[in-house]
């Protein structure tokens, strides 16, 4: 195969020898792949990087949400003792009639 009989014009491309096309058609193959790589897999590899740089953090925070739902019922119950406690307290605080009284006899009790 001498390289100078070969007419280059594009237009008898159809004429050139098989190693030739095939050379064609793999540099051809090489700068789609190259160019679909630069412009839309590059990105993603990004992205997926950056995504497994969170992961440890969603999974702690997931593991310390799953530990309070875990434990709901238990708050739950806890707050509704609590309620109770504080609405016993609340009863044995004096109302507004009776401060008056209880000031007179706080200060009866001092000066005695």
């Amino acid at each position: 195969m001498n390289f100078s009989e070969i007419n280059w014009d594009i237009n008898y491309a159809g004429r050139w020898p098989f190693p030739i096309k095939l050379g064609i058609v793999l540099i051809f193959c090489a700068v789609v792949i190259g160019a679909w790589y630069y412009f839309d897999t590059q990105d993603q590899i990004l992205q997926l990087e950056s995504v497994r740089q969170k992961e440890p953090e969603l999974k702690s925070s997931f593991e310390n949400k799953q530990k309070k739902v875990a434990n709901l019922e238990e708050y739950k119950l806890q707050l509704v003792e609590m309620e109770k406690a504080f609405g016993e307290m609340l009863r044995q605080l004096p109302d507004k009639t009776q401060v008056p009284e209880l000031l007179i006899d706080v200060s009866q009790t001092g000066l005695a």
